[in-house]
């Protein structure tokens, strides 16, 4: 027999609503950490040695926040279901957690934005001045071709490897800024959709467990 009535069990079927929802939004979190993780575009630019691995720092985090969030809104159908307060209690608990952990990664994400980009810069830039070394010249070679730049300067652009390349091509260290600030983009505007709906789910949850121990009281 159901434990609340009338309003409350309206909020029961939101929450389990919610987090049906909110399971497929970690879905969704899964699935961009994943695109994010093996693009080729963004692969190719991040591989070879002293290539930097800061930008999948937070692609790993993303990846980990949708992981726990499909788990969470797993139980959460469960418990709203069972108008379990100890399961609603956890839920509230977790997604008290995740929350917790995307302020941290959204943090982390702002703080070093820009030093992402100056460190894939760099690697540029130092395969660059390494080339006409075999190693140096491929690096080289993937980010002219995935960016469709060359260079870091106007100077740049007299060098035999920019040879082949149309007088308009814009310079590297530009093409990898737009490149990662916009992937970066996503993952900030993912985090803080998500948070929205952590807030709500956290008052369902919370309203429904009130609403729980309330009518035990009274029975």
């Amino acid at each position: 027999m159901s434990k609340v009535q009338g309003g409350m069990k309206c909020v029961k079927y939101l929450l389990f609503v919610f987090n049906f929802i909110f399971w497929l939004s970690g879905l969704l979190v899964l699935a961009v950490g994943l695109w994010l993780r093996f693009d080729p575009g963004t692969v190719e630019l991040l591989t070879g040695d002293g290539a930097p691995e800061t930008f999948f720092v937070a692609v790993y985090i993303l990846l980990g926040a949708g992981g726990l969030m499909m788990i969470v809104g797993f139980f959460g159908c469960f418990g709203a279901v069972r108008e379990s307060q100890c399961l609603l209690a956890s839920f509230f608990a977790c997604l008290l957690i995740i929350f917790g952990a995307e302020i941290v990664a959204g943090v982390f994400g702002f703080l070093n934005k820009e030093q992402i980009v100056e460190d894939v810069q760099s690697f540029y830039r130092n395969s660059f001045t390494d080339a006409p070394t075999s190693n140096g010249t491929a690096i080289v070679y993937i980010y002219h071709k995935t960016l469709n730049c060359c260079g870091g300067s106007a100077s740049d652009m007299s060098n035999a490897l920019c040879a082949d390349l149309a007088e308009d091509t814009k310079d590297c260290f530009t093409a990898v800024s737009d490149f990662f600030n916009e992937r970066l983009h996503i993952i900030g505007y993912v985090g803080i959709g998500v948070a929205g709906v952590m807030v709500i789910g956290m008052i369902f949850s919370m309203v429904l467990c009130c609403a729980i121990r309330n009518n035990r009281e009274v029975i």
